[in-house]
């Protein structure tokens, strides 16, 4: 079977493991997604405040989304040049080598189940080590106190790790050791960098700080070029066995995808959480309140960037719809939220689970502010839109802070189909707003780097000529206005926060 005027393009099938769902899409290269496949990944509650997956029902998501996928693009699999992986961060699978069996359900990046170990790593002095060598901060939101927690909690680990029995990586090495149905263990410098093991200036994993944790590196992956060869599908899933062609962590394959090559360019990613990501070149740079990571190693070039994280962003949504039970159906929401002109007052500060950047608040609990008895539904879920916005501001002010300007911004994900939202995102910022013409850039930026890979694109240069925005956002509030909206988001953060 045959792709609708695309038999002429190299295609890439894409699987992008997102936090709140698993996505693969065939790509017709460098800027049409022909087909896609979706599945929701529901998140496993064990005990309060704990977060995780199931890995075993993740991979069994992508042997269904790739077929699905394909029958969607009308094409057989011997047409698929290259595959490319791109997965949420952080979240870590600790499995049996010989079996492929997990020990344990994948403990998710939000999960606050490592809090005890990360504290104890302050308390002892180890605390200070991490972002002078990895860019990040000691905090659960990383990988090594899941890696930790796991060694400590889970029966048989520690010899099984230390014996080489058992190994461990995050959501792309789960899903690339099944893909190769066991043949290789491997990741990126971009999905490594967000561990908090990875030694960020040498770009390897940092042996002594792993010494320090008590974790054993030769658990983990080897790290690989983003678009290196990673191996072939098995056949069984895909009978031409394509070869793997990029591994890239989500945020920056987004950040490819928006062709953000030049030092300074900034996106920001509108999906379950929010990520600000900043282009700083071929060397580590950070802003306050913000972490450094790999951005890629894309032909034989490392880039890096630098990003502040919103915790809630989309998932605001998402609470008030199956926690609070509002009738916010997304179709629903830019309607609801447009219904009145302001908020009446009310300020929602979604700190679910505390706050990342830049304030890294982990204790701090969401708190709604300004009710009264005018305060309407349509009150709340503008403040719960407006709160997506205003975390931004927060980022974008530490950024300005740093003495970086801050002229224009890209967004994409789900939250970025909303007009209501990056019109906020103009007017909050004082930045103009740029949306591009395919808002699914993450999924596509993995593609990119394949045909990288496999030399069906150029380069860089390529990518960037594809790119084009279809709506362009510019900011309508007045100075005083911004500046009086921001003030009272500042006053109900400052009641939320609890760090000093």
């Amino acid at each position: 079977m045959t792709t609708h005027a695309s038999d002429s393009r190299p295609l890439v099938l894409a699987i992008d493991s997102g936090s709140s769902s698993l996505r693969t899409i065939v790509a017709a290269l460098p800027d049409r997604i022909i087909a896609d496949a979706r599945q929701e990944v529901p998140w496993l509650h064990p005990q309060p405040g704990w977060v995780e997956l199931d890995p075993v029902a993740l991979w069994e998501s992508v042997r269904r989304t790739v077929g699905q996928a394909l029958s969607a693009a009308q094409v057989d699999d011997s047409r698929i040049s290259a595959v490319a992986i791109t997965s949420h961060r952080e979240t870590v699978v600790m499995w049996d080598r010989h079996t492929g069996r997990p020990v344990h359900d994948a403990v998710v990046w939000i999960s606050k189940q490592t809090d005890d170990i990360v504290r104890g790593w302050d308390e002892s002095g180890i605390g200070a080590e991490f972002e002078p060598r990895t860019g990040l901060r000691n905090d659960s939101f990383f990988s090594a106190g899941k890696l930790a927690w796991l060694l400590e909690h889970v029966p048989g680990t520690r010899a099984g790790a230390e014996s080489g029995d058992l190994i461990a990586g995050t959501i792309d090495c789960w899903l690339l050791w099944n893909l190769t149905d066991g043949a290789v263990h491997a990741t990126d410098p971009s999905c490594a960098s967000r561990t908090a093991l990875f030694d960020l200036q040498r770009c390897r994993w940092d042996e002594e700080l792993c010494a320090m944790l008590g974790i054993p590196v030769t658990m983990l992956p080897e790290v690989r070029a983003t678009d290196g060869d990673f191996g072939r599908v098995r056949a069984d899933l895909l009978p031409s066995q394509p070869p793997i062609r990029a591994v890239v962590a989500d945020q920056q394959s987004s950040m490819f995808g928006q062709a953000c090559f030049e030092e300074g360019a900034i996106k920001h990613t509108l999906g379950t959480a929010g990520v600000l990501t900043v282009t700083t070149g071929e060397r580590p740079a950070s802003f306050a309140g913000l972490t450094s990571s790999v951005a890629w190693h894309v032909a034989g070039r490392t880039a890096y960037e630098a990003e502040g994280v919103v915790f809630h962003s989309g998932q605001t949504l998402q609470v008030m719809r199956d926690k609070w039970r509002l009738p916010v159906a997304a179709s629903e929401i830019d309607h609801l939220a447009s219904a009145v002109p302001d908020t009446g007052g009310v300020y929602l500060v979604p700190a679910f689970g505390g706050m990342a950047a830049p304030w890294w608040d982990r204790g701090a609990r969401a708190s709604v502010h300004g009710i009264t008895l005018d305060t309407t539904l349509e009150h709340l879920v503008r403040a719960a839109v407006e709160s997506m916005a205003y975390q931004v501001v927060d980022i974008v002010e530490a950024v300005r802070a740093s003495g970086l300007s801050v002229e224009r911004m890209k967004v994409d994900g789900g939250g970025a189909s909303s007009p209501l939202l990056c019109q906020l995102l103009a007017d909050l910022t004082g930045a103009e707003v740029l949306r591009p013409q395919e808002l699914e850039r993450t999924s596509l930026g993995a593609a990119l780097i394949a045909g990288i890979g496999i030399g069906a694109l150029a380069g860089t240069d390529e990518v960037a000529a594809s790119w084009a925005a279809a709506d362009v956002f510019t900011p309508m509030m007045s100075d005083d206005d911004r500046e009086s909206a921001y003030a009272g988001w500042r006053e109900a953060l400052a009641r939320t926060l609890t760090a000093d």
